[in-house]
């Protein structure tokens, strides 16, 4: 088959400015509207370049909001702890108050989460389920496996409640991690010191023992079992990906994605109408995995590839990214959040093309036979920049930068040429009448 000839710049800035797609403003209606064609799918990924750009989060919220009020998604899946998430699921569909140990996302990264663009999106989520029945109602949950300490928790309040016996042999079950419970990495590294998996078979038990008596425990609550189930899935995964973080970073990575979407793949799979869901992850997760380095050289895998395996067109992957601008991000692993400035995108990056447009925000359609010249120019391998929870200017290129595929990592790319950082809310949760917001605010 012949090769096709490279385009020239004049050529690729000729196919990037007909194939731009210009954007309404985020508090346009018409922003969200501009994503219906992506609506017949059954789950749709919405990434972010960052995890603390507000531009992202509500370009997110406006997406959401339109499929869920003009295409039925009925499901939030989102890159936090499932205890925490589960919080504000309680919240906005009125669920009782449940006690919980610490304050939700009050481990860093704080401002990920606490920060007023979740703020106000949560505060659409209540309003949108207050007249809808249980089986229309918008529910809001967390596919990731960190807070394994507030998960073990959850399972024990919740069988204290319905199986006090149970409930006891889950507490011996857990007591093998209580020596890491605030922190629970270390637990990695003292499995590797004694040369073999410290707590895989007690927190496998108190898994099997749970899921043993689901006919016995979900007729009196169904929703309440599957929370519990959930948690003890997140135990019993977090477990091994602590320890993996030890023998490997494609190891760790690779579980921690696996438990992600087969969250995701739980939450669909519950009774009720078929259930359509909006995810909202970093780039790194929901873009396809097998065209960028993480999967071509490191072996890793991520949500966005799995869902494309499983569910094929009925999946759709949306990236986005930015020039310039603001962030919120910390410098090290558990240090304090600042507002840096987001370096201007490389030259030889997929960002610094984006740039050049000339237009502020805009759409990439990716999808096949929708621009054919887009695709041929963005399936050229190039730098993508990837900002997380730690941003380090001075060693960008190497710690933020990594090669990939844009045609075929995602369906479709959302612009914004400057952005601004997150803001955060504080964590002192207020007391009162209306305790059960899990912002205390």
């Amino acid at each position: 088959m012949p090769v096709a000839e490279p385009l020239s710049p004049l050529s690729v800035a000729a196919v990037l400015k007909a194939a731009a797609e210009p954007l309404p403003s985020l508090d346009d209606p018409a922003f969200g509207a501009m994503f219906d064609r992506f609506a017949d799918a059954r789950v749709v990924l919405l990434g972010e370049a960052s995890h603390g750009t507000s531009e992202f989060y509500r370009a997110r919220a406006a997406i959401t909001r339109r499929l869920i009020e003009v295409h039925g998604f009925t499901v939030v899946a989102v890159e936090a702890d499932w205890p925490d998430a589960a919080a504000i699921d309680r919240y906005v569909q009125r669920i009782p108050h449940q006690p919980i140990n610490a304050t939700p996302f009050s481990r860093f990264p704080i401002w990920m989460w606490r920060n007023t663009d979740v703020e106000a999106f949560v505060s659409f989520l209540r309003d949108h389920n207050t007249s809808r029945s249980p089986r229309e109602k918008v529910g809001f949950y967390g596919l990731d496996l960190y807070n394994m300490t507030a998960a073990m928790a959850a399972v024990l309040t919740y069988l204290d409640r319905v199986d006090p016996k149970a409930a006891m042999a889950a507490r011996e079950h857990y007591a093998c991690l209580s020596p890491w419970a605030q922190q629970p990495s270390a637990y990695g590294k003292a499995s590797l010191d004694e040369g073999y998996a410290l707590c895989e078979i007690p927190v496998t038990r108190a898994l099997v023992a749970l899921l043993q008596k689901e006919l016995q425990y979900a007729p009196k609550d169904r929703a309440r079992f599957f929370d519990a189930a959930q948690n003890a899935r997140l135990v019993a995964d977090a477990e091994s990906y602590y320890r993996a973080m030890y023998l490997g970073a494609a190891d760790s990575w690779n579980l921690r994605d696996r438990h992600m979407f087969d969250t995701l793949e739980n939450i669909l799979a519950q009774p009720g109408p078929s259930r359509k869901a909006v995810v909202w992850a970093h780039n790194s997760h929901i873009g396809d995995a097998r065209f960028t380095d993480m999967g071509l050289e490191r072996g890793e895998l991520n949500i966005g590839q799995l869902c494309r395996q499983a569910y094929g067109d009925d999946a759709v992957l949306i990236g986005f990214g930015t020039h310039s601008g603001t962030v919120a991000a910390a410098s090290d692993w558990d240090g304090p959040m600042e507002v840096k400035a987001v370096t201007p995108s490389r030259p030889d990056s997929y960002e610094a093309w984006c740039h050049e447009v000339g237009v502020d925000r805009f759409l990439f359609d990716l999808r096949a036979a929708e621009h054919d010249d887009l695709r041929q120019v963005m399936a050229e391998p190039r730098l993508e920049r990837y900002i997380g929870v730690i941003y380090r200017p001075e060693t960008e290129r190497w710690s933020h930068y990594g090669h990939a595929a844009l045609a075929d990592q995602y369906d479709g790319f959302v612009w914004f040429d400057e952005t601004h950082a997150v803001t955060p809310l504080p964590t002192t949760v207020t007391s009162g009448e209306d305790e059960t917001y899990p912002f205390g605010l």
